[in-house]
């Protein structure tokens, strides 16, 4: 399985990252990726951009080193509403919103809580696409997110940072969503939420999870630039008007 897209990279705008978009832009190019989303984490993340950054956004080149670039965020859920922190009129200016929920910007809580506030942040109509729910750091019904995820339409990432081996708990966690992925069908994408530009398309963890779960290619999103941007467009369309 080719995987062409990584939607899931930070730069040195997150505080906590160490490369520039046209560091992680040339990395890309070189592991033969043809679209690549900048996604720094929004901004009630420790060190994390402004909001002036996400509204700056627009001077970026659409390509660099020959790969696509998608200007966006990784906005964090940050109520048991399923807020997120970025304002909608921030909101409506990217070209990729990712959601997840993060250490200091959510305050935690039961199962039933934390389900309920990543479900009601998968039904904004901002939302394009929810990130890293088997992480261990918040106990989460992974059953009912890939019903909602198959439901809605709305793609949920298996990321590969998470499965790391110093990461304890994250594989067995990751391991029970992508078979509930694969039982019900909802569209996945495959991240590697780099934060340094060696790890800009590394995905091998991540794939051997879904070849572990029988998840098929066509149910991957990120196989192929088209299809991430044939989706986006059609998500984007049900974005009201701000």
């Amino acid at each position: 399985m080719e995987i062409l897209v990584d939607l899931h990279t930070h730069t040195v705008a997150s505080g906590h990252a160490y490369s520039t978009i046209s560091e992680n832009a040339l990395a890309a190019a070189r592991r033969g990726l043809k679209l690549l989303g900048m996604t720094d984490h929004g901004p009630s993340m420790p060190g994390a951009p402004n909001l002036y950054h996400f509204g700056n956004l627009a001077i970026l080149p659409d390509e660099l080193s020959g790969v696509k670039i998608l200007k966006g965020v990784e906005a964090n859920i940050t109520s048991h509403e399923g807020e997120l922190d970025l304002p909608l009129r921030y909101l409506a200016l990217m070209q990729l919103v990712l959601v997840g929920m993060h250490v200091i910007c959510y305050p935690g809580g039961t199962v039933e809580e934390n389900t309920e506030a990543y479900l009601k942040a998968m039904n904004n109509p901002f939302s394009d696409m929810m990130v890293h729910p088997g992480r261990p750091d918040f106990e989460l019904d992974l059953e009912r997110i890939a019903h909602a995820s198959a439901s809605l339409g709305v793609p949920v990432e298996i990321n590969n940072s998470s499965l790391a081996p110093h990461k304890k708990g994250a594989w067995d966690n990751c391991t029970r969503f992508a078979r509930f992925m694969a039982r019900y069908g909802g569209p996945v994408i495959l991240g590697s939420d780099a934060h340094f530009w060696d790890r800009v398309g590394e995905f091998a963890l991540a794939l051997e999870l879904v070849h572990e779960a029988g998840i098929p290619e066509g149910q991957i999103l990120n196989t192929s630039p088209e299809r991430v941007f044939e989706y986006l467009k059609r998500r984007h369309q049900q974005r009201p008007e701000v």
